[in-house]
């Protein structure tokens, strides 16, 4: 991912990583955040890709994304699978609150 997606994502995590606890129970607050994130970033990768692929369609690449799961970098594959899979978007969040610098929940 390129410098501007990879700026976007840490923009958005800075906004809400605070929200986010390493806990078992999820807070209902994490919903909104989660449907945001998703908006976000299927937005950005679509003006990228429409860029690029005329007539690109985002729900056709997100099927064809799933049935060829196994060709994709692990990397790049997981990064994809936050959009879609509430459980390692929060693990994203968990994960960036550890190392951020801004953080003073250390």
């Amino acid at each position: 991912m390129d410098d501007e997606f990879q700026l976007l994502q840490r923009n958005f995590m800075d906004k809400y990583y605070q929200e986010f606890e390493d806990t078992e129970e999820n807070k209902l607050t994490y919903t909104p955040i989660f449907n945001e994130y998703i908006s976000l970033v299927e937005k950005y990768i679509e003006e990228q890709l429409l860029e690029r692929i005329p007539g690109f369609n985002m729900a056709a690449f997100t099927t064809t994304l799933q049935h060829h799961k196994d060709e994709v970098a692990g990397d790049i594959f997981d990064m994809l699978l936050t959009f879609t899979d509430f459980l390692a978007f929060k693990e994203m969040f968990l994960d960036y609150r550890a190392v951020s610098p801004s953080c003073l929940c250390h």
